[in-house]
């Protein structure tokens, strides 16, 4: 039971990694990325790569980082400028290439057969029976500075410019601010954010292959940032633990209808998990939190100044 409870810990805490940067990116800066499990995937692989090749773990981890970073600023230059249903269209068919390319250019990425034998930080400092505890830390560790440094930018001016470009960009762009500039920075960010994303889901499986990754992280993602607020990163924390442990707590339906089928029991849980997401969005339409300050504010506060 102890096992489980970090392995599902874990999870939790890398899924809230990944809404956080999606809060940053849509729920700040109104960018709709459809694209998102691509992303996590890249950071998952890029990581992958270069620690069977050598590279210490944490050194690979920022590799990820940095490198998914630069690719969302590059893809940012083409699709930003597009409304949100052609960027959201463009995001996901981006993020689809990029999976048919992992599947098939086995030269690079080993293709379906995957990456095996991924080093987790810290390996050769702890016991074998504590490597899953070590990690747990080490991904809490890093939910709480995505976190800080959010709620950091969250009150910053530029914190600001982001909200009022997502409500406004024409009133932004008539006061002398770069628009296009504002959206980059967003996009580079959370790019950077889902790259160690996807290398702590490395680290936590040891291997990866191209079928662990699909459109439902995208659509966890947004249904953590939904039920938590959008522009909340406290209300996309809380969120995201009471969306897995009802994901995760629906797996003992089994133990109460022992008559219950693997099918039948994974139709269930999507029941539920619907039925939980549309009573709550009824209780509480705004989710669990609220930005720091309106978007209206900030539009004052920039057309007073």
């Amino acid at each position: 039971m102890t096992a489980y409870l970090i392995a599902t810990l874990t999870l939790v805490a890398i899924t809230a990694i990944t809404g956080l940067a999606l809060n940053l990116q849509w729920g700040m800066g109104g960018l709709v990325n459809f694209g998102l499990f691509g992303f996590y995937m890249l950071g998952a692989y890029i990581c992958g790569l270069l620690t069977v090749q050598g590279v210490p773990p944490l050194a690979s981890l920022v590799g990820a980082m940095c490198s998914v970073a630069l690719l969302s600023a590059l893809v940012s230059l083409i699709t930003v400028r597009l409304s949100e249903d052609y960027l959201a269209i463009v995001t996901l068919g981006f993020a689809e290439c990029l999976r048919l390319f992992i599947s098939y250019e086995e030269w690079l990425t080993r293709g379906t057969l995957g990456i095996a034998g991924i080093e987790r930080p810290f390996q050769g400092l702890v016991p074998a029976q504590l490597a899953d505890t070590a990690l747990l830390a080490f991904t809490l560790i890093a939910v709480a500075l995505v976190y800080g440094a959010l709620q950091a930018l969250a009150f910053s001016p530029f914190g600001r410019l982001v909200r009022a470009t997502r409500e406004d960009p024409a009133v932004v762009e008539a006061l002398g601010k770069s628009v296009l500039t504002v959206r980059f920075k967003v996009f580079a960010v959370g790019g950077a954010i889902l790259g160690l994303a996807g290398s702590l889901h490395a680290f936590y499986y040891t291997y990866i292959d191209p079928t662990q990754f699909s459109p439902i992280i995208t659509a966890y993602a947004f249904m953590a940032v939904v039920i938590g607020g959008r522009g909340s990163n406290r209300g996309v924390l809380i969120s995201t633990f009471t969306l897995i442990l009802v994901l995760e707590g629906s797996r003992f339906l089994v133990d109460w209808v022992p008559h219950l089928g693997s099918s039948e029991l994974a139709a269930i849980r999507l029941i539920l998990v619907g039925a939980g997401l549309v009573l709550l969005l009824i209780i509480k339409p705004d989710g669990f939190g609220k930005e720091p300050r309106s978007a209206e504010a900030e539009i004052r506060s920039f057309t007073s100044t």
